[in-house]
């Protein structure tokens, strides 16, 4: 379970989870709304910033319908097809150059998710770190197959899928010579419902692949990523847009900036809250481990001679001095030597 090791940076166990702010096709076209939303990511803290890169040509008959959420967020087949709708959705070589130019600029990763071969091609010249494979090509072994031979890492994401399918896609991606992978666990509707979430099949496909997971998250609000960050995901994707209000398809499912930047935020302090595993006292409790655990001390005026037990011992806090009551049938039926008043803590140089 190795994970990705890209050029400067590793994405798998041991490391902090991959935040990939999906700008996907919110763009609706505009390169300035695209730069935008590089910008946006790259505030709010995100890892890398993630598009779509296709020829509608190539991935689309002209008559194939719209799913119901294009249908609900685009209107239907007699107002805009399908094909039209992701004609408008293209961006072209100059515009990812522009792109991954603003990435740099802005110190985040540029990475796009590519639909058709042509488009495996461009995202392999222009030196992309690594390759997104849409859930819907999740079972598309041909092409798999083609972009694992770019030799470049890949994510896989799930949705829609069975183990078995997973099982024979991994294995398909790995025989072409792709050996950094990561696969999200996702769930495909848009939005999707958070008892479908599912985050468990994670580790299902973690120990069936023997890969680092991860999740991309179609679920509304942040349940689901803050439980996925806590569950071990090691890389985390969330669509994102500049208003939710925009015409376009996948605007209504995605956070807007303030929200994104909330978010990163907020997975940030659960992963800082796991810690790593290991169980000592930790340095903001060193204070009250001394002033809030109890000690031993006189439970009254007590003589030389007199055997500790619970009757001529109490255990109170004292401010850190005594003995520690863990030790306590260590100490018992040993006998003072010096006059101890009442509420004194007994220490060792106090006993025969």
């Amino acid at each position: 379970m190795t994970g990705i090791r890209l050029k400067d940076r590793s994405i798998g166990p041991g490391h902090p989870v991959f935040v990939i702010a999906e700008a996907g096709v919110n763009h609706n076209g505009d390169l300035d709304m695209a730069l935008r939303l590089v910008d946006v990511a790259a505030d709010a803290g995100a890892d890398a910033v993630k598009f779509q890169t296709f020829k509608a040509e190539n991935i689309i008959t002209r008559s194939a319908p719209k799913a119901r959420y294009h249908v609900e967020t685009t209107g239907g087949d007699e107002e805009q097809t399908w094909f039209q709708l992701l004609k408008t959705q293209e961006l072209t070589a100059d515009m990812h150059r522009a792109l991954i130019q603003r990435c740099r600029q802005r110190g985040i990763m540029f990475l796009s998710t590519p639909y058709d071969v042509e488009s495996v091609e461009l995202l392999d010249s222009l030196d992309v770190d690594l390759l997104k494979v849409a859930s819907t090509d999740a079972n598309n072994i041909p092409f798999l197959e083609i972009m694992a031979r770019t030799g470049r890492p890949m994510i896989l994401s799930t949705a829609m899928c069975t183990l078995d399918e997973v099982k024979a896609s991994v294995a398909a991606i790995r025989a072409a010579g792709c050996k950094d992978l990561l696969v999200m666990q996702c769930t495909g509707s848009y939005p999707a419902p958070a008892d479908q979430a599912n985050l468990r099949a994670m580790r299902t496909i973690a120990e069936a692949c023997g890969v680092a997971v991860g999740y991309s998250d179609h679920i509304p609000g942040f349940s689901a990523a803050l439980a996925a960050t806590a569950l071990g995901a090691q890389a985390y994707e969330k669509h994102f847009t500049l208003d939710r209000s925009l015409p376009g398809p996948d605007h209504r499912a995605s956070l807007e900036p303030d929200e994104l930047a909330a978010l990163i935020a907020a997975i940030r302090e659960v992963e800082s809250c796991l810690g790593d595993g290991m169980k000592r006292v930790l340095p903001c409790e060193v204070e009250n481990r001394t002033k809030l655990r109890k000690h031993l001390l006189a439970a009254r005026d007590l003589v030389p001679g007199d055997v500790i037990d619970l009757t001529t011992a109490a255990i109170k806090r004292t401010g850190g001095a005594g003995i520690s009551p863990d030790r306590f049938h260590q100490v018992a039926g040993r006998r003072l030597k010096v006059a101890v008043a009442a509420d004194t803590p007994i220490s060792d140089d106090m006993l025969d």
